[in-house]
């Protein structure tokens, strides 16, 4: 009997690539999401891919009610994958009782009734913020570093969930979870039939960069240009989203097997550090798209370099990043000119 798989947020950029991958490999999959930063047509792109339609609950899991009712509906859930988070970095520094209270109450709401509903296992999205800003030493950022002060409430609601199921897991929860820390996702699927679509400006760096590209934003920004890197700008580990969905894949199959740890933690990442500026280069040259851009002031809760030790990942998930750079540039530009194709931007 097929596994079904609660994925939060699958909607959303990462979530919607996930669910493919998971509907690929063989599991049901069931969306939960309140469209705050998605949009309902990204099922229909998931279903030309996989040929699979998700069953799909539009849900706040802040309310308790509701997610409990989610449950009693879908009463075979197996595992759950939960995106389900504000995840913009200013953002959280302007409105931090949102994100706490979005990002917090929701997880707590879930693992509440795992237990009653016979759930066994969750992945929880994290993130290398955690890390805060890395000391030399512990460049590249291995799943021992520190963990450093939050630069911002975004960063520090992952700090506090991480807590919590570590908290919860430990009291004696039935419960397994594994604990996935990205870098930065970026890219579409090469289909082009789902990709990075935030609902007003963009908060992350590429769909910026197509949209200044296509001429839907007049100007990139770049937030500092004196930083203590080589060209000054910030460094970042840009991992190809379709990676990342697949590591999921992987970690689900192990968190919901028998004989692994209660919880487990996993950075997600190439274990490369590419700065700002030179992803703007890359993708002119994977484009042949000129860039129209300018330096800027730092940006508030920015962490000026950090990327990851993926070692660890790779040996005990058997997952590895595999997508070049450039490519995964081009499949970004191709998803922003399926979007004007389309009539949607």
């Amino acid at each position: 009997m097929k596994k079904t798989i609660l994925v939060t947020g699958g909607t959303g950029y990462i979530g919607s690539h996930t669910t493919v991958e998971l509907q690929q490999a063989g599991y049901d999959v069931v969306i939960a999401d309140n469209l705050s930063n998605s949009n309902i047509n990204v099922l229909d792109g998931i279903e030309k891919i996989t040929g699979v339609r998700p069953a799909f609950e539009k849900i706040d899991l802040q309310d308790r009610e509701a997610t409990e009712n989610l449950f009693k509906k879908y009463p075979h859930i197996d595992g759950i994958i939960h995106f389900a988070a504000s995840k913009a970095v200013g953002e959280s520094v302007e409105k931090p009782l949102m994100y706490y209270r979005n990002n917090i109450v929701s997880l707590i709401n879930l693992l509440e009734l795992m237990p009653q509903y016979n759930v066994g296992g969750i992945i929880f999205s994290s993130s290398c913020t955690v890390y805060g800003q890395p000391t030399e030493e512990n460049l590249p950022v291995t799943e021992q570093a520190p963990i450093q002060k939050a630069l911002s409430p975004y960063g520090n609601t992952k700090q506090i969930n991480e807590e919590i199921i570590q908290d919860y897991v430990h009291s004696g929860a039935p419960i397994k979870s594994i604990i996935l820390r990205y870098f930065n996702p970026i890219g579409a699927h090469p289909t082009a039939n789902i990709g990075e679509l935030p609902n007003g400006v963009p908060m992350n760096l590429i769909p910026f960069v197509t949209q200044t590209a296509i001429g839907v934003r007049k100007q990139l920004k770049i937030f500092g240009n004196d930083y203590g890197t080589p060209d000054g700008t910030c460094i970042r580990d840009y991992i190809y989203v379709v990676d990342l969905a697949k590591a999921h894949v992987k970690a689900m199959a192990r968190v919901l097997g028998e004989d692994t740890p209660a919880i487990e933690y996993f950075n997600v990442g190439t274990g490369k550090g590419v700065s700002t500026l030179e992803v703007v280069q890359a993708f002119e040259k994977a484009t042949g798209v000129k860039v129209n851009w300018e330096y800027a002031p730092r940006r508030e809760g920015d962490i000026e370099k950090v990327w990851g030790n993926v070692d660890h990942a790779n040996q005990v998930l058997g997952w590895k990043a595999e997508a070049k750079l450039e490519d995964v540039l081009a499949s970004a530009w191709k998803w922003q000119l399926k979007l004007r194709e389309d009539g949607v931007m």
